[in-house]
C-alpha cells in the first residue's frame, strides 16, 4: 500500500502538455464558415474539447494517470480533425473531415461516451445532432469546404 502512495506520488511529476497553440481566426472553421451560433454553441459544447486548440482541460486532467488518457485524447482527436486549423487543410482533407464528422454524428460514436459522462453538456439530443449533420452535409453539397 505505501509503495503504491509513493507512486501514485512520484508520477505527478511526469509533465502533460496542456498549453493551447492560439487560434488564428483566418484559419478556425467557426470564423472561416461564418457559423450560425447554434452550430458554434454544439461545436463547442460537444466537439472542440477534443477537435481544436481551445481544450478547457477538467480538474482530473491534471491528475497522473488521468492526464495521460486526457491529452491522448485530445492529441488524437486534433490528429482527425481540428476545427482551429481548417483553412490549412486541402480539400480533401476537409472533404473526408466532415464526411466523417456526418458519419460519426450519425452512429452516435462521437462524442465519445465516456467523454460524456463528465460532460453532460456534450450529451446531444438527435435535433442537436441533426443539426450539425444538416450543417456539415449542407458544406458538403456546397463544395465550400
Amino acid at each position: 500500500m505505501f509503495w503504491s502512495l509513493v507512486a501514485f506520488a512520484l508520477i505527478q511529476f511526469i509533465p502533460t502538455d496542456k498549453i493551447n497553440q492560439p487560434v488564428n481566426s483566418t484559419v478556425n472553421f467557426i470564423e472561416v464558415k461564418k457559423s450560425p451560433s447554434k452550430v458554434v454553441g454544439l461545436l463547442k459544447n460537444a466537439c472542440y474539447d477534443c477537435h481544436s486548440n481551445e481544450t478547457v482541460y477538467p480538474k482530473y486532467a491534471y491528475i497522473a494517470p488521468f492526464s495521460w488518457s486526457v491529452k491522448d485524447h485530445v492529441n488524437e482527436g486534433r490528429e482527425h480533425l481540428n476545427f482551429s486549423v481548417w483553412n490549412t487543410y486541402n480539400k480533401d482533407l476537409k472533404e473526408n473531415m466532415l464526411k466523417n464528422a456526418v458519419q460519426t454524428l450519425q452512429n452516435k460514436s462521437m462524442p465519445m461516451p465516456a467523454y460524456i459522462v463528465y460532460h453532460d453538456e456534450a450529451n446531444l439530443s438527435e435535433a442537436e445532432r441533426t443539426v450539425l449533420i444538416n450543417y456539415f452535409e449542407e458544406i458538403l453539397k456546397s463544395k465550400s469546404y
